[in-house]
């Protein structure tokens, strides 16, 4: 893997995307992009009262994160950005601004995720009924799309193995 690479690090919340993004980001020397910091106010202020947000709140939102990775890829520069990208068509609109883009999936059971959201503090997004309404939005990408790893790996081996398994 070279450190040009753009990366999407996607997965319903809970799953680690800004952790194991920053940890990967880190190990390859390349910026690191929370997609949640691009959420408009008003989807923040949506998602706080535990209200999902609809394909319609996502529109500009994956635009803009699409120009980032276009903009990456137009300085040949590496970054990974870390987003749910649930839907196929979500990845679609990622991969305009890249269409070489490398996914990483991270995926866990719902025990798994819920457990982690009741011991995460100062995050916008709340409650059990989101997390449901994630999961059943989540198209799991296959493996012509991403690489999918399970969430119950620590993050240096999900790193090492995403970094071994995508290496040119």
């Amino acid at each position: 893997m070279t450190v040009s690479q753009r990366i999407l690090v996607m997965g319903v919340s809970g799953s680690g995307k800004s952790h194991i993004g920053r940890r990967l980001a880190t190990r390859l020397g390349i910026d690191f992009i929370d997609g949640d910091d691009y959420h408009a106010p008003a989807s923040i202020a949506k998602m706080a009262r535990g209200i999902p947000l609809g394909d319609e709140d996502r529109r500009e939102w994956l635009a803009t994160l699409a120009g980032r990775f276009a903009d990456y890829r137009r300085r040949d520069a590496g970054v990974v950005i870390g987003c749910s990208a649930l839907k196929r068509r979500y990845r679609d609109i990622l991969r305009r601004g890249d269409p070489e883009l490398a996914i990483l999936f991270l995926d866990g059971s719902r025990e798994q995720l819920l457990q982690r959201l009741t011991t995460r503090e100062g995050h916008f997004f709340k409650g059990e009924a989101m997390l449901d309404s994630q999961l059943a939005d989540l198209e799991p990408p296959g493996a012509d799309e991403a690489l999918g790893l399970p969430i119950a790996e620590s993050p240096e081996a999900l790193v090492e193995r995403f970094i071994r398994q995508m290496a040119p």
